[in-house]
């Protein structure tokens, strides 16, 4: 079961999961016209007569315990994470982020659900913004003690900024090329970890194959100045360079670099080839820690070697949502 299912995240890991073969899938979300429109586009491929629409919304808990019967494995893409909005109506915020997960918690421990992955997101690291602090706040339900005495496994993934994805700037640059006006650019230093639809969905599946409860999931991500990123589009798009640029400002909740995980986080870290995996926190008193020089650095975007203009214009010219 996927909720949310009905954003970029949900089409992307319908797409992906007809490798894998599942006997079913349910989207789970509360936006009856997004289902429809995802209905008429899944009508002519395969995955379609596995698939199952169910209206809901991840703050009942009633419907959840209902459409999570005979689940094995439970994606929770469900959540208010528009920055600016989240920061006018953080109480919103706090009922689908923070109770809804903890309502999809409940619902999958009573319906004896194997598998538990919630989608997290970077401004969840020392959080300046009401998003990043519910987000925060899932991530820690998702780990909570009170959890471990059953069959359920729950953990999370955290990532950065998905190229395409609906909430992400490429739709709003591509209106303003349309009109032939200036791509709009918070500021001229601001980076941010970025990665594919793709690379997030293996995310992912990885975090299935390989929790054993209570963990989040990083993947090694580039990073760039968002500024390369408006150039690179912008040279994409119209074949031109050097398209007209405007610095708008920092809007509220925002920074200028994003962390994947934080100084004290990477206490617990574990580094793969190609991810971390953040254990959960030992809250034992160790004396010998006492006596170590501990040195971690924080896993940033603005502290990690940036990608060129033709390294971002190479990823995203393979992307369907380039024209």
């Amino acid at each position: 079961m996927i909720t949310g299912g009905t954003g970029s995240f949900g089409y992307q890991i319908l797409k992906e999961l007809s490798n894998y073969k599942p006997k079913s899938i349910v989207i789970f979300s509360r936006d009856e016209d997004k289902q429809n429109t995802m209905k008429q586009e899944l009508r002519e491929q395969k995955i379609s007569k596995i698939t199952k629409f169910v209206i809901g919304d991840v703050r009942d808990y009633d419907s959840l315990y209902t459409v999570c019967k005979n689940i094995d494995i439970v994606f929770h893409a469900a959540a208010l994470k528009q920055v600016p909005t989240v920061e006018l109506y953080p109480f919103e915020a706090v009922k689908t982020n923070i109770l809804g997960s903890h309502n999809v918690v409940k619902a999958s421990i009573a319906r004896g659900v194997k598998h538990v992955v919630a989608v997290s997101t970077d401004k969840a690291v020392k959080p300046v913004n009401a998003m990043g602090m519910t987000k925060a706040l899932q991530e820690k339900i998702f780990r909570s003690d009170q959890y471990e005495k059953n069959n359920t496994i729950f953990c999370s993934v955290r990532y950065g900024n998905v190229l395409g994805s609906r909430g992400s700037v490429i739709p709003l640059w591509d209106k303003k090329i349309e009109n032939g006006q200036p791509l709009p650019v918070t500021h001229s230093e601001m980076t941010r970890f970025l990665l594919t639809l793709h690379d997030a969905i293996q995310l992912v599946f990885y975090a299935v194959k390989n929790a054993k409860g209570g963990e989040i999931f990083v993947k090694k991500a580039p990073s760039a100045k968002i500024v390369d990123l408006a150039k690179a589009y912008a040279e994409l798009v119209t074949k031109k360079k050097n398209y007209p640029i405007e610095y708008v400002g920092i809007r509220p909740g925002e920074k200028i670099h994003e962390l994947l995980i934080s100084e004290e986080e990477m206490r617990f870290a574990i580094e793969k080839k190609d991810h971390y995996i953040i254990k959960k926190e030992e809250y034992e008193f160790d004396k010998n820690s006492a006596k170590k020089k501990i040195r971690f650095n924080e896993y940033s975007s603005g502290a990690v070697k940036f990608m060129s203009i033709e390294e971002l214009k190479d990823i995203m010219k393979h992307l369907s949502w380039v024209v």
